[in-house]
């Protein structure tokens, strides 16, 4: 976090960051972008339930119908995959193979909290055995930590569960998360989900500046907070001539993009 001692570049209160937030999530209006493209706009919705990625676009969208959700899902357009903080999201079949490497380096650092379940546990040779499992046929968590088990029956089922799908990009296949249908978590790797690989780690810089679209203008540490990731700054500053800047009421140096709409703060809600 970065404050100013005596900012040069404007302040916006807290009620014009309120109307710019609102306006950049599609809530100032609906929109009439099509549900594809407003998972896509938004980077995402969270989705630990079936539902509220429904209700999320329901509230946003002009005349939106589940079908246009539940179609491209069933169509594998749009899939259910652990990415940012941990948390199930409703992504777009390219988001999903993109911002699950990005934070993968997240996904490690969780399994420190069950390396005491993990002892003697090659997390390498379980990342190739569990993709084996889920990708002959879609496994529950608890198909996968008992096939897990055989192979190390001194460690915690739950974290073996657990760690393949932190090492793994697991989606939850259909029908999963279909409107009006019901299913079970069944997972599968994205790659063989979709039929195609996974982009390679990519740098940050791309998702900053979709980020700040969807939720600027922000700060190092929002952006950082919303990804689950550390060590961001490096990319801001990296893009601070493609970006203009601002302060909070509290002196957080904030960023956003230069043409990005700021409504008034008076703009009714």
């Amino acid at each position: 976090m970065t404050k100013a001692k005596t900012p040069t570049a404007p302040v916006l209160d807290l009620r014009a960051l309120n109307r710019a937030t609102l306006d950049r999530q599609l809530l100032l209006r609906r929109s009439p972008l099509s549900a594809h493209a407003a998972v896509e706009h938004l980077l995402g919705l969270q989705a630990q339930n079936v539902k509220p990625p429904y209700y999320a676009l329901a509230a946003r969208l002009d005349g939106f119908a589940p079908e246009e959700l539940s179609g491209p899902m069933a169509e594998r357009a749009v899939v259910r995959i652990v990415t940012m903080r941990s948390t199930i999201h409703t992504h777009t079949a390219a988001d999903a193979l993109t911002l699950r490497p990005l934070v993968q380096a997240a996904r490690d650092r969780e399994l420190g909290t069950f390396r005491k379940g993990l002892v003697g546990v090659d997390l390498d040779r379980l990342a190739v055995l569990a993709r084996e499992l889920v990708e002959a046929e879609p496994r529950t968590m608890k198909e996968l930590r008992e096939a897990l088990l055989v192979e190390w029956p001194d460690a915690d089922p739950q974290a073996l569960a657990i760690a393949a799908r932190c090492r793994l990009p697991l989606v939850q296949v259909t029908p999963r998360g279909l409107w009006g249908r019901s299913g079970q978590v069944a997972l599968t790797t994205v790659e063989h989900w979709l039929g195609r690989p996974a982009e390679p780690v990519p740098t940050p810089d791309e998702t900053v500046l979709r980020y700040l679209a969807a939720f600027g203008p922000a700060s190092v540490k929002d952006m950082q907070t919303w990804a689950g990731l550390t060590r961001l700054r490096e990319a801001f500053d990296r893009l601070r001539p493609r970006l203009v800047t601002f302060y909070d009421p509290s002196g957080v140096e904030l960023f956003d993009l230069p043409d990005a709409p700021r409504p008034a703060a008076d703009t009714p809600a």
